[in-house]
């Protein structure tokens, strides 16, 4: 008596892929950049979905105008009375009335 080989039905194996490839999804983005003033130099800075964390604070993703975003520990009705406003592009970031320029690591 000969064993026939295990196949899944299709059905069952689409379940199975479809499974997979929605866990790839869960994982977290972020990006690293290291930042400097006219003061300081190193300061690590780290966006993470919708957070900033910056020296020990974290920040929130209060919305986007044009190229700048706008971080706040609590975001204000007008995003650009933000603390925080971080332009991509060119990696400026502005804080608390002070000035760095970030690089992506």
């Amino acid at each position: 008596m000969s064993q026939r080989p295990f196949i899944l039905p299709i059905h069952l194996l689409s379940m199975v892929i479809a499974l997979i490839a929605l866990t790839g999804c869960e994982r977290d983005t972020y990006s690293t950049w290291n930042c400097s003033s006219s003061s300081e130099t190193k300061i690590t800075m780290v966006l993470k979905k919708a957070q900033m964390a910056f020296r020990d604070l974290k920040l929130d993703y209060c919305g986007s105008l044009g190229n700048q975003s706008f971080f706040d520990q609590q975001c204000p009705a007008q995003i650009q009375k933000s603390s925080h406003v971080f332009t991509p592009s060119t990696g400026l970031m502005i804080g608390n009335s002070q000035e760095y320029q970030c690089k992506e690591l």
